[in-house]
């Protein structure tokens, strides 16, 4: 459901509280758009640098939200975070303009411990690791991803060897909704 309300609780035994408090609180914004900026890691070039950057709480089920990052005119990305039997899982999934998937799509990882209601951590799994290998990103086979949520604040974070990039959203001010993402309707 969405709009602002919060999702009942699902019977999921493996599910911490701390996981389920931060699963409801990004569910709480389902409907709303928010705009970001770049705190770490950006750089000139970098494809996300100077670009309007905006998060969209898109589509909210009680097992899964689906949460499109647009970077200026590019709508190819789309987190998805999904509650498993044994925490939370998020995954990038990216398209073309045409909605066909990219050759790189679907990675991300699983969480390995409770985290916190205000902040989990997704470590790479292997599916990803053999795909960033396959399409010649070994720098990403170490990738970490964080998501945090605070009264005022949503962030991503990206880390690895040589890489800290993070986006932060302003959760005060809701902006216009963006397009639609590539390959969704």
């Amino acid at each position: 459901m969405c709009g602002g309300m919060l999702l009942a609780t699902p019977s999921y035994a493996a599910n911490s509280v701390q996981q389920q408090q931060f699963f409801e609180a990004i569910s709480a914004l389902c409907g709303k758009a928010f705009a970001g900026k770049i705190t770490a890691g950006g750089a000139e070039g970098d494809g996300f640098s100077g670009k309007p950057l905006v998060m969209h709480v898109r589509e909210c089920t009680d097992k899964q939200l689906k949460i499109p990052f647009h970077v200026g005119a590019d709508h190819s990305r789309t987190w998805i975070i999904t509650q498993t039997d044994t925490g939370l899982r998020l995954k990038h999934d990216h398209r073309h303009k045409d909605g066909s998937e990219d050759k790189v799509t679907m990675y991300g990882g699983d969480t390995r411990d409770t985290g916190t209601a205000n902040m989990q951590t997704f470590p790479v799994d292997d599916e990803s690791i053999a795909n960033f290998k396959q399409h010649g990103l070994t720098q990403s086979v170490t990738n970490e991803w964080q998501m945090m949520i605070e009264a005022h604040t949503f962030t991503y974070r990206l880390t690895r060897e040589d890489r800290d990039f993070k986006v932060e959203f302003d959760l005060t001010q809701p902006v216009a909704l963006p397009p639609v993402p590539w390959g969704y309707k």
